[in-house]
């Protein structure tokens, strides 16, 4: 017997309605904001996540999952969705649109990483990606399409965190400060650590290692320019007015390359150490890193699974409903088989849901059957019913039965 492979899981049918709560929710809130669904491939080529989310990042260098097609070329499931949205945006030349330029995704996405609360080697996420707007206004606006998913769901602890990387005018100025900072401290880093040194010190502050996370580098936003500077305080202005609670972290970086200034992340401490239940921020230069024209752009990514089990710890999933068939068509004997599922479809068609015997089974079997589905109505289907036009229709709940045609029996469910 097979079991399915470390750090996947099934969503079985008495569980797939927390599912489409939670996907009903992002629909809700897509629509309020007028965001139009975007759907990309799978995999992708490889080189599209190398030059999008960053060689330096630990998603490349030891998450993706990557393999050669039978023509030899390396192929990557997608580890994260705004590189693949990115790809579409330029191939399609959907800025060549109205901006900006508003959309959303549910999609899977892969990582080789070890499985915990929430997080899975295959899970799935909800993206939101905004093309064409470079202002405070937008950012502020990405952040409460967030809030405003997260209120629909009902919950109400998670708290934005933000912060902000700069610029490409600011952030070689922060890096020569890290740099100088760590190579001081050198030899009170961690093996990761110093190779990230050499190659993006920004990564330092995103290592998970309690022994870096002791140290204190200086602060981005004692670095930023003065448009940053003015930007970062202009946004917290906006939130603070439209009532998003937030609170600043300079530690926060992402774990992805193409961030360039705001980033954040809703955090619920609820659930443990991996307390973000989404995270996001601005990649302006995410387009043109991949070959394409200069175009900005901001979003987010929210895990379901760690949210769901941020819902379910709160009893914010409502009980599955209670879905029952509305009749039963049970016939007796093989030559009413045919009739018996003619009449299933014609009800079906009309809107009413109905089941039928397709096990052969005896009358007395498929009233137990009936009983145990809860359906509302049986309708026996014998030789006699059949050949003179009368049904026997019984009302599971009282036992009462009618005796009707079939044009009574139509008329009575549709």
């Amino acid at each position: 017997m097979y079991s399915v492979p470390k750090g996947t899981k099934d969503v079985l049918p008495s569980e797939s309605y927390k599912w489409h709560y939670i996907e009903d929710a992002v629909r809700r809130a897509a629509d309020l904001f007028s965001l139009k669904e975007i759907r990309t491939p799978t995999f992708e080529h490889t080189e599209l996540f190398l030059r999008g989310v960053g060689g330096t990042t630990d998603i490349v260098n030891k998450e993706m999952y990557t393999f050669e097609d039978k023509s030899g070329r390396s192929i990557t499931l997608k580890p994260e969705g705004t590189a693949g949205v990115a790809r579409s945006v330029l191939e399609n030349s959907l800025h060549a649109g109205a901006l900006p330029l508003k959309m959303y995704y549910v999609t899977p996405v892969f990582r080789y990483e070890r499985p915990q609360a929430g997080r899975f080697r295959e899970h799935h996420q909800f993206g939101v990606e905004i093309y064409g707007a470079d202002t405070a206004e937008c950012d502020a606006e990405i952040l409460l399409i967030a809030k405003t998913f997260f209120e629909i769901l009902g919950l109400k602890n998670p708290v934005v965190r933000i912060n902000s990387l700069g610029c490409a005018d600011c952030r070689p100025k922060y890096n020569a400060a890290l740099t100088a900072y760590y190579a001081a401290r050198e030899g009170e880093i961690c093996g990761d650590c110093r190779e990230r040194l050499k190659k993006n010190p920004l990564r330092l502050l995103d290592c998970k290692n309690p022994e870096c996370k002791k140290l204190t580098p200086p602060k981005i936003t004692d670095n930023l320019c003065g448009c940053c500077e003015t930007r970062f305080l202009k946004l917290q202005e906006l939130l603070r007015a439209l009532d998003v609670r937030f609170e600043t972290d300079t530690g926060i970086v992402r774990g992805l390359d193409y961030y360039t200034g705001l980033v954040f992340e809703f955090v619920n401490e609820k659930i443990g150490a991996q307390s973000a239940v989404c995270g996001g921020g601005r990649y302006n230069g995410l387009a043109e890193a991949l070959g394409g024209s200069k175009i900005s752009a901001a979003g987010f990514g929210i895990g379901l699974e760690r949210l769901l089990i941020t819902l379910e710890g709160e009893g914010l999933i409502p009980a599955a409903a209670d879905k029952k068939p509305q009749v039963y068509t049970a016939p007796v004997g093989g030559k009413n088989l045919e009739k018996a599922m003619r009449i299933t479809n014609d009800l079906r068609r009309g809107g009413v849901s109905a089941e039928t015997d397709i096990l052969g089974r005896s009358l007395k079997a498929q009233m137990k059957y009936a009983d145990k589905i809860g359906s509302e109505f049986v309708v026996v289907i014998g030789d006699d019913e059949a050949a003179n036009d009368k049904y026997i229709l019984k009302n599971m709940r009282n036992g009462e039965t009618l005796e009707t045609n079939l044009k009574g029996l139509y008329e009575f469910f549709l």
